[in-house]
């Protein structure tokens, strides 16, 4: 004759599985599963999903019953808080998960595939607009390219770089309008 609620003690069932009783799972699934189904699947009305949540909601309850603390509540209680967490949990995900048609699948992939090639476009543009600045830079006498690298490359102010060269405030000053002057005519 099978057990009732009340004659299963549950919180032996949990001490059991916190030391390593697997006899003492399959009793609380054998006694519990199906109660346990009925629950998920009243939550995610999916008879497949809700066998999934409730092996889930067995391997948390096996790995987490050291985590049982019987002040915070009973036995039971806590084994069905895990199986309404995992399906409220499962139910939340699917809310966030948009299916889509086959058109529309065909759609993003075309509109993925154009966005790519323009990103491989802009990828060479750039590494082309890089080779012909770096071809300028190399053009500037290397005090004015060494003051452009500081200011633009490393962020240095105006007074850091005329403190690394040891030059005038004014010259490193004049020397970046210069080469930024240079630089622009290069690139044209």
């Amino acid at each position: 004759m099978p057990e009732t609620p009340g004659d299963f003690d549950y919180e032996a069932a949990l001490a059991a599985c916190a030391a390593g009783d697997r006899l003492a799972m399959r009793r609380l699934y054998e006694h519990e599963g199906p109660r346990m189904l009925g629950v998920a699947l009243r939550i995610v009305r999916q008879r497949a999903l809700a066998e999934d949540i409730v092996h889930d909601a067995c391997v948390n309850i096996w790995s987490r019953a050291t985590s049982y603390e019987p002040a915070r509540g009973s036995a039971r209680g806590w084994i069905y808080s895990v199986v309404r967490h995992l399906a409220l949990n499962a139910v939340r995900n699917a809310r966030r998960h948009v299916d889509i048609d086959e058109e529309t699948t065909h759609t993003l992939e075309a509109d993925m595939s154009v966005q790519a090639f323009h990103d491989a476009a802009a990828s060479f543009e750039l590494n082309a607009s890089l080779g012909r600045l770096q071809h300028c830079l190399e053009a500037l006498e290397p005090a004015r390219r060494n003051c452009v690298l500081h200011a633009y490359v490393e962020g240095c102010s105006h007074g850091e770089i005329a403190e690394r060269l040891g030059a005038p405030l004014g010259t490193v000053k004049a020397w970046i309008r210069r080469s930024l002057t240079s630089l622009r005519e290069c690139m044209a």
